[in-house]
């Protein structure tokens, strides 16, 4: 068990995003369902039947998930305290559109894979982008400069891939090149990448993240990104004593 402690330090600053930057993300939005697992009751051998989509395997014990233990976060002062609630308020608002993100990605990679002419591949493409934008556009229009940021860094955490990089791969380098220098007047780059290892305020959205799924306050999504949250607890406190 560990003893997780933040301290706070981002800026909430309120501006209107573009449109064309507002399209860019939207585009890489859907839905994923989950599939149902049921369990047998306990057999006269005291052995365990799970039935885990359609297999049945016999276990003598159930490997449970990892626990944390968190501690009460900790502030040096109220500005910093401040910062961690602000930024804790707009990672919960965003993180939703950023796994939803994910499961789009995995969701149009599969069935593009499917389409072998090229030309039915770009139609299919265009229907999923328009059917997207006229569904989230409206929620996106009401995020901030910061939040914009703050789901661009998730979208990387989620996906392993920058938003600008998904969306040239899905539709051409010359959008993905106007969608960065437009979310640029907004101080918003779609290049921008999830770094808790590095950045500070990348850590605390971690830490934001871990409290949330253990709260069951949002739905839990691994990262694709190679980092151990318990690790990197272990290094921002070491660094914050150190201060």
């Amino acid at each position: 068990m560990r003893l997780i402690v933040n301290f706070g330090n981002a800026f909430a600053l309120r501006y209107s995003m573009d449109k064309q930057f507002i399209i860019a993300i939207s585009f890489l939005l859907g839905w994923a369902g989950h599939a149902q697992v049921e369990e047998q009751p306990m057999d006269s051998t005291a052995e365990k039947m799970i039935i885990i989509e359609g297999d049945s395997i016999i276990e003598n014990a159930i490997a449970l998930k990892e626990v944390y233990v968190f501690g009460a976060l900790k502030f040096s002062d109220y500005d910093s305290k401040l910062k961690y609630y602000i930024l804790r308020r707009k990672t919960l608002k965003v993180y939703p559109y950023a796994k939803m993100a994910a499961e789009r990605l995995v969701a149009l990679n599969d069935s593009i894979t499917k389409i072998k002419k090229q030309r039915h591949r770009r139609r299919y493409t265009k229907e999923v982008q328009r059917f997207i934008e006229d569904e989230f556009s409206a929620e996106l229009k009401k995020l901030t400069r910061t939040e914009g940021q703050i789901l661009v860094k998730l979208i990387h955490r989620q996906t392993g891939s920058t938003a600008f990089a998904l969306v040239k791969e899905l539709r051409s380098g010359w959008r993905a090149f106007w969608y960065n220098a437009t979310a640029k007047m907004f101080d918003i780059t779609l290049k921008e990448e999830f770094h808790p290892e590095s950045v500070h305020e990348d850590y605390q959205i971690e830490d934001i993240l871990q409290r949330a799924f253990a709260a069951d306050r949002l739905q839990p999504q691994e990262s694709v990104l190679n980092f151990d949250y318990a690790t990197l607890t272990d290094k921002w406190s070491k660094k914050a004593i150190k201060k």
